[in-house]
């Protein structure tokens, strides 16, 4: 029953503030996430948690004003996401603006694929639609396994619908294709912040350790590709900004998990970097540090001991 209302809900969001007028979309986006703010449910009580780490002078009114307007951004995210299958190809690219857009075109244009690695931040999925819709760039990336499957098949009809090849998350299988895809010279997108297998590396994140995908560091290893981090935020404009970073480069020394290891720090910081400019736009809802992922993790930072969802 809980499935069921949960798959229904996201198909009334994106049947019904589709077509919503625009201003009307916005301010149902700001009440739904004052509402959930005021309510102080497990998933503010855990963005603030991780705000905590992000910003460690942060006092309990300053975490709890980031905890509010990060709950606004989470729900412009979205409200924007729910309207995007409506958008036009025009409307994408001017909502869009991307700093050293030239270091993706440049690297695609050489003829070697592509990795790039975006954490939780602003919205991912119009990034996307820029890329593909906007600027008519295809790409491949993957999708977590949801619950119920037909929530899953919500979320892939919706991104393929946006022009992206969506795989699922299923490790080796996902993993292969990927790699015959940058091999080709194309461009796979992952969002890499928070890692959903086993396989993950341990990296310091804003001085603690957490774990993050090993993917993009191996899928670069392995094909020669070139691994790019990116990260996303909101202002006051209705544009959303982006700023792709300089290359992540392949250490002359060491084995191949260990420049693995060495490139995934190098994304961790490069994430760190941005999130800690624009902690807000950050939607981490979920734990992400190994203390917090600790059975003996409690109430640290302010951690909940339940169980979260993905």
């Amino acid at each position: 029953m809980k499935d069921r209302l949960t798959d229904g809900l996201y198909g009334l969001g994106w049947s019904v503030v589709k077509r919503l007028p625009e201003p009307a979309a916005e301010a149902l986006g700001r009440t739904v996430a004052d509402a959930a703010w005021r309510r102080r449910g497990q998933g503010v009580r855990r963005l603030e948690a991780n705000y905590a780490r992000v910003v460690p002078d942060a006092g309990p009114e300053r975490l709890a004003e980031l905890s509010r307007a990060g709950m606004r951004s989470y729900l412009r995210y979205w409200m924007e996401s729910f309207r995007l299958p409506v958008w036009s190809a025009e409307r994408i690219r001017e909502s869009v603006e991307v700093e050293n857009l030239h270091r993706l075109t440049d690297a695609l244009d050489s003829g070697r694929g592509v990795v790039l690695a975006l954490p939780h931040m602003a919205n991912w999925d119009l990034a996307g639609a820029y890329l593909t819709a906007g600027l008519g760039i295809p790409f491949t990336t993957v999708a977590e396994r949801l619950k119920p499957e037909s929530l899953y098949d919500r979320f892939v009809a919706y991104r393929e619908g946006l022009g992206m090849e969506v795989l699922p998350h299923t490790g080796g299988a996902a993993f292969g294709a990927l790699a015959r895809r940058l091999r080709a010279g194309g461009l796979v997108a992952l969002v890499a912040d928070r890692d959903l297998s086993a396989s993950g590396l341990e990296v310091t994140f804003f001085g603690e350790p957490a774990r993050m995908p090993a993917g993009p560091a191996m899928l670069a290893l392995q094909t020669g590709a070139v691994l790019l981090p990116a990260h996303l935020w909101f202002d006051s404009s209705p544009v959303m900004k982006g700023r792709v970073l300089e290359p992540v480069e392949v250490p002359a020394e060491g084995d191949r998990r260990e420049k693995a290891a060495a490139m995934t720090q190098a994304v961790a910081d490069a994430f760190a970097a941005g999130i800690a400019e624009h902690p807000q736009d950050w939607h981490m809802l979920q734990r992400l540090w190994s203390a917090d992922l600790s059975p003996r993790a409690g109430t640290r930072h302010g951690a909940s001991p339940e169980t979260e969802k993905r």
